[in-house]
């Protein structure tokens, strides 16, 4: 912090930092040690911190060139802040403090840059995901909920809503300061929101010009490696294991660097486009993905305990109709609360992943381009094949 302060020229450096840091350390240990009056000592520093704060903003009242301070004088709190934390051993949150502000005065242009771009829409928006995140999921209870005769974790199935909702949200902003700049970003960051939407996008593109095949074959496996990754991402915090991990990551990483390859060799590279994306940055979409997924859980667990493994497949297949990412959760859930082995789960998420795939080849062949239609489904079907060859092996593997 001191650094960066010395760096933009500001009347507190790195000595100063350093220094109000260790005397927050060294009121902190006196206090700890019982000496007489170390309780107050740790008071009278913080409000010496907060005192200097005051005087460099009353000097910035009298000289309009130098500005409040108020970013110094909250930062030189801070930094007595991470020295009684680290002299009271909590480490960690000293750690996480001292980088945390450091990290905030470093990209003070990009923050700002950041803050002045979001239309009162998405500053809403963001309001209500902060609502979903730190407010309605800590409320949650930690016990499982009987629904229809099965037990459903309503924090986890929460804190997937929350997680998809962050996946959107990044994916907006990538969409909106790279969106239309040529097929790559398009395609793959377009697929993470709607992958759907990317082959419908891509269809009418060639619809428009017969001669950007290639480009749109490009573009839809693209989108299809992203879906994959997106699947992975969302199954990664509800693995157990490392075995867990790599038996349902490899498959799903064979979809996605497949497709990034294949769409390498094959895709016109000149090429821009915009997808027309709805906007992931809503509570509304959250919600109904909330909704959707909980249906998913359920059903799918009704699947697994009246019909067996056979059944939960059955349901993911099906739910891969209508959200593969959804159907990947539910797996990663039922596995976790020990309802399906690990092969199950795993078979199930990459059977939700090949029905989302061939639902895009058959949108391509709604889309009446058959040529592009029969490269679609031929490359899809190379890519679903081989991550079934990976699934089987690693099956084979761990037995």
């Amino acid at each position: 912090m001191g650094l960066e302060r010395e760096w933009s020229r500001k009347s507190a450096g790195v000595r100063t930092f350093a220094l109000i840091a260790m005397l927050g350390a060294v009121f902190t240990l006196l206090a700890a040690a019982a000496v007489p009056g170390g309780d107050l000592l740790v008071v009278a520093g913080a409000a010496l911190v907060v005192l200097q704060g005051a005087a460099l903003a009353g000097r910035g009242l009298l000289d309009d060139d130098r500005g409040l301070a108020l970013t110094t004088s909250a930062s030189m709190l801070a930094a007595y802040g991470v020295g009684v934390l680290v002299a009271a051993d909590r480490y960690l949150a000293g750690v996480v403090v001292a980088v945390l502000s450091a990290v905030l005065l470093v990209f003070k242009r990009e923050l700002h840059s950041l803050a002045l771009g979001l239309d009162r829409a998405e500053l809403r928006s963001v309001a209500e995901f902060a609502i979903l995140a730190f407010v309605v999921l800590p409320l949650l209870p930690t016990e499982p909920v009987g629904t229809f005769g099965v037990e459903v974790d309503a924090r986890a199935v929460w804190a997937m809503v929350v997680f998809v909702a962050a996946i959107g949200i990044v994916n907006y902003v990538l969409v909106a300061n790279y969106g239309g700049r040529g097929i790559a970003v398009t395609g793959f960051v377009g697929g993470l929101a709607s992958s759907t939407a990317v082959v419908g996008s891509m269809v009418d593109h060639v619809r428009r010009d017969p001669e950007a095949t290639s480009f749109a074959l490009a573009g839809v496996l693209l989108a299809n490696a992203a879906m994959a990754l997106r699947n992975l991402a969302i199954v990664a915090p509800f693995a157990l294991s490392w075995e867990f991990l790599l038996r349902a990551g490899a498959p799903l990483g064979t979809v996605a660097v497949g497709g990034v390859v294949v769409a390498a060799f094959v895709a016109d590279w000149s090429h821009e486009t915009e997808v027309d994306l709805d906007s992931p940055f809503s509570t509304r979409n959250a919600l109904a993905f909330g909704a959707l997924f909980l249906c998913i859980v359920v059903v799918t667990a009704v699947a697994s305990a009246r019909l067996g493994a056979g059944g939960f497949l059955v349901a993911a297949a099906l739910s891969g109709l209508v959200s593969s990412a959804g159907a990947a959760g539910s797996g990663a859930l039922l596995y976790q609360r020990g309802a399906v082995s690990a092969e199950v789960a795993v078979a199930g998420i990459l059977a939700a992943t090949a029905v989302s795939i061939a639902v895009k080849s058959g949108l391509v062949f709604a889309g009446g381009d058959r040529r592009l239609a029969r490269r679609v489904t031929a490359w899809s079907t190379v890519l679903v094949v081989g991550a079934g060859a990976v699934a089987l092996a690693g099956f084979l593997g761990g037995t």
